[in-house]
C-alpha cells in the first residue's frame, strides 16, 4: 500500500535553467561498493518545475515529488536552500 501523504524530497544543485519554468537538478549520493567496500559517488538528474523562474545555475534546492506535469517533469522546486555565489 502506498503512503499518499508522504512525498519524497531530495536536495540537489541546479545544472541548467535554460527552459521556461523548468530546471534540471543534479542529485548526488554516496554508495558503498559491494565487493570493494569503497564509496562511489552516484548521481541522477531530475527535471523540476520552477514556477517563478527564480533558480539560477549552481543554486542548492529542495525538490519534492509530485504528480506528472509533463513527459519528464515529476518534481517541483520547494525552496531554494542556498543561492549560488557568482
Amino acid at each position: 500500500m502506498k503512503n499518499r501523504g508522504i512525498s519524497r524530497q531530495v536536495i540537489g544543485t541546479v545544472q541548467t535553467n535554460k527552459m521556461d519554468k523548468t530546471v534540471i537538478v543534479l542529485v548526488e549520493k554516496l554508495v558503498k561498493h559491494r565487493m570493494y567496500h569503497k564509496y562511489i559517488r552516484k548521481h541522477v538528474k531530475f527535471a523540476a518545475h520552477d514556477e517563478q523562474n527564480e533558480c539560477q545555475v549552481g543554486d542548492k534546492v529542495l525538490i519534492t515529488e509530485s504528480r506528472p506535469l509533463s513527459k519528464t517533469k515529476k518534481w517541483r522546486v520547494s525552496e531554494v536552500i542556498e543561492k549560488a555565489i557568482l
